[in-house]
This record gives structure tokens, C-alpha cells and sequence, in this order.
């Protein structure tokens, strides 16, 4: 088993898939062809699973798994072997977003990642 907070250099699978990113709009169309979902508060994150192999990217392809080591670990727990999502982290404190815990789980510091996930 990889380790919980380990990143390949590329995500384990990687054909075609771009995440899914937010746009302005004054109006939105209408029809059976449109779904939309609400722009949360986080950061945009694709999750790559692979076997054992998870892989947490952000929107620019950077690695998110060493900083969300508990979302790796959760993710090995879906029954399903290899997938990919396309998501959005957040932090929830009392019932809201919290924007600025998120921005401090992306600290350099191993324990400190560790304290955080807790």
C-alpha cells in the first residue's frame, strides 16, 4: 500500500480529464443539457484512484495529497478499485466555510499537516 500522504509525479490517470471550473454568468440557460452546482468556498481538486495508488490534484496539476492525507485515507476506502473525481475541498467549522483553516492546511511542515488533518 502507498503511504497515506505519498504523491505519484503524475496522477494514475490522466486521459482527457480536466477539472470542471467556475464561470461567471449573468443568466444561465435553460434545458435538460444544464446542471449546475454552487461555487463553494475551497479549493478545486481532482481525485485520482488507481488501486492503492490515490492522487489528490489541484486545478493547475499541482499535488494536494500531502497536505489532505485524511481525505486519501478516505478515499481508499471506496469500494470502487480505480476512478476519478472532480470536487471541491472545503473546511467547515460551525455550520460555514472556513476559507482561511483550508488555506492553512497548504503549510510545508509534516507534523503540522498531521495536526491539521486531526
Amino acid at each position: 500500500m502507498a503511504p497515506d500522504t505519498g504523491a505519484t509525479a503524475a496522477p494514475p490517470l490522466t486521459v482527457g480529464v480536466e477539472p470542471m471550473l467556475a464561470r461567471l454568468a449573468r443568466t444561465l440557460p435553460v434545458g435538460a443539457e444544464w446542471t449546475y452546482e454552487p461555487k463553494w468556498d475551497g479549493f478545486r481538486c481532482l481525485a485520482f484512484r488507481d488501486g492503492d495508488d490515490v492522487d489528490l490534484r489541484s486545478r493547475n496539476q499541482r499535488p494536494f495529497a500531502r497536505y489532505f492525507p485524511e481525505v486519501v485515507t478516505a478515499l481508499r476506502l471506496v469500494p470502487e478499485r480505480r476512478f476519478v473525481l472532480d470536487g471541491e475541498l472545503v473546511v467547515v467549522h460551525d455550520d460555514a466555510f472556513d476559507f482561511a483553516a483550508l488555506m492553512s492546511r497548504l503549510h510545508p511542515a509534516d507534523s503540522r499537516v498531521r495536526t491539521l488533518a486531526r
